[in-house]
């Protein structure tokens, strides 16, 4: 995998029409890149690929590392490789897209990548639970999803960008998962306050996408719903 260049299997279209019953397995996904996200078979849980490692982030804040044949039908993942590094401070969640702006103005159309690393002083973070049936869509999902907050607690978030107009081709808007030191704990980020921590940042310019073949995604109607995005996505 190319430095900073986004491999990505299926479309988050896809996930909206429940389509994650199986994908690529974790151990495909270890071999594109050191740092990513996506979810799991029948979208139970959150996935974190950090530094070789990919965790399932589950309800109620649990986690543990995946196991190579685990299937993952959606996810983005990137050979992080920072080309800018600086210390932020976080009042609300919007202050990472001024970070990212602060990074690059001009990139509106591009995808960037972005590590941030230290302690926070407080995150709010969510995980699905599951389908409780086959083809159930992420945004029925997100109504009985788990939401739990952490605070004054060290650990890593890793995040992707994706331009606006793409967002049925990406993961959308501000798509970020938090662990913390002891993987022990971790989630979809959305809230996240931090005085003073370290975030590396890179722009995106090539992206790879890998499309399923099965009969699940040929029968999907892959419609873009933004209203449903931002509710599961926050």
């Amino acid at each position: 995998m190319e430095d900073n260049h986004i491999y990505q299997y299926s479309l988050l279209n896809a996930l909206m029409d429940g389509v994650s019953e199986t994908g690529i397995p974790v151990s495909k996904l270890q071999t594109k890149g050191n740092q990513g996200l996506g979810t799991f078979s029948r979208m139970n849980g959150e996935l974190l690929f950090l530094d070789g490692k990919v965790y399932q982030l589950q309800a109620e804040g649990n986690i543990r590392e995946a196991d190579a044949s685990d299937q993952i039908p959606f996810a983005v993942s990137t050979n992080f490789v920072p080309q800018q590094t600086t210390t932020v401070e976080f009042r609300d969640k919007n202050d990472i897209e001024t970070a990212l702006d602060g990074f690059n103005a001009k990139a509106a159309n591009l995808y960037m990548t972005y590590r941030i690393t230290g302690r926070f002083e407080y995150l709010k973070c969510r995980t699905v639970r599951g389908q409780q049936f086959k083809g159930e869509s992420l945004s029925e999902l997100g109504k009985r999803q788990s939401v739990e907050e952490y605070e004054n607690v060290s650990g890593t978030v890793i995040g992707f960008r994706t331009p606006k107009n793409w967002q049925g081709f990406g993961v959308a808007g501000e798509h970020l998962h938090f662990v913390n030191d002891d993987r022990t704990a971790g989630g979809h980020v959305l809230e996240v306050t931090a005085q003073q921590v370290q975030m590396q940042m890179a722009l995106v310019a090539n992206v790879h996408i890998e499309l399923p073949t099965n009969a699940d995604f040929n029968a999907a109607h892959l419609v873009t719903d933004d209203d449903g995005v931002k509710k599961v996505e926050g």
